[in-house]
C-alpha cells in the first residue's frame, strides 16, 4: 500500500494579488490503483499530485455542471421555463420568500 501525499492551491480572494495556500492531503491507495495513477501522471507528462488534483477537478465539474443534453431537456421542458420566469420576475420585484 501506498500514502501519497499532494497538495491543493487556494486563491485567496481578498487580496489584490494572488495569493496561493497549499493544502496537504494523505491518500490511502491499493498497490494497483497506486501504479495505474502514476503510469497514467507519467504518460500525460505531469506530477502525479497535479494529475490527481486535475482528476478530481474534473470529476467535480461533470458532477455539478449539466451537460448538452440534459441541457437541451431543460430548454425543451416549458413548464420548468415558465416556473423560472415567474421566479425571476419575482426576484426581481422582491416578492416572496428565498431561501
Amino acid at each position: 500500500m501506498y500514502c501519497i501525499v499532494f497538495y491543493q492551491k487556494q486563491v485567496d480572494t481578498w487580496q489584490k494579488e494572488e495569493l496561493y495556500m497549499s493544502k496537504t492531503v494523505t491518500l490511502r491507495l491499493k498497490d494497483a490503483v497506486y501504479q495505474r495513477l502514476r503510469e497514467l501522471a507519467e504518460r500525460d507528462n505531469r506530477p502525479l499530485s497535479n494529475f490527481i488534483e486535475t482528476a478530481a477537478l474534473r470529476y467535480i465539474e461533470q458532477e455539478e455542471y449539466v451537460d448538452e443534453f440534459e441541457m437541451h431537456e431543460i430548454r425543451e421542458n416549458q413548464s420548468l421555463s415558465d416556473s423560472i420566469k415567474r421566479g425571476l420576475a419575482d426576484a426581481k420585484e422582491k416578492r416572496g420568500r428565498f431561501v
